[in-house]
């Protein structure tokens, strides 16, 4: 299941200014540092939660692609029936995985939304949600991808990790 090329390049774009912020914030400061002494209060915290929102989101967009990382030494070599049931005890993991990302976002989100972070004054709760934002998007994907499945068009990962 691929993303729409909408959101899809949405996202990239999101990516792309998440990384221009993170360029700007450190070299800008290196600069300011190396030649005037001084530098921008708000670098490093800025950065760092660009970092985070860019790791989240590249982690939507790789699963949305079957991009991510996985260990088919088994799986590959099914077909039919097995490889389905595989498929299906594999979404189920990551199910099971995705609930305990999802609540414990929650979790950090809750208790960061009154907590401040210390140069920008941003609640802790923005850096939080990226992994909620993750969460989520994931389990919505998971779910189509397994509708997919049962209406037989989905498209399984090759040993590759591209769609077929």
């Amino acid at each position: 299941m691929k993303l729409g090329p909408l959101l899809k390049h949405g996202i990239e774009g999101l990516l792309a200014l998440c990384l221009l912020g993170m360029v700007v914030c450190v070299f800008g400061n290196v600069l300011l540092r190396y030649f005037w002494g001084t530098g921008w209060v708000v670098s490093e915290e800025l950065s760092r939660l660009l970092f985070v929102w860019l790791v989240c989101l590249s982690a939507v967009l790789g699963f949305s692609e079957h991009k991510h990382l996985g260990f088919d030494l088994l799986t590959s070599r099914l077909s039919g029936t097995a490889a389905a049931v595989f498929r299906w005890l594999t979404r189920g993991l990551i199910a099971l995985a995705l609930y305990y990302l999802i609540d414990g976002s929650w979790s950090q989100v809750l208790v960061g939304w009154d907590s401040r972070s210390p140069v920008m004054n941003t609640p802790l709760a923005v850096g939080a949600a990226g992994t909620l934002v993750m969460g989520v998007c994931m389990a919505v994907l998971l779910v189509v991808q397994a509708w997919d499945d049962v209406r037989g068009q989905a498209q399984h990962a090759t040993a590759a990790g591209e769609p077929l």
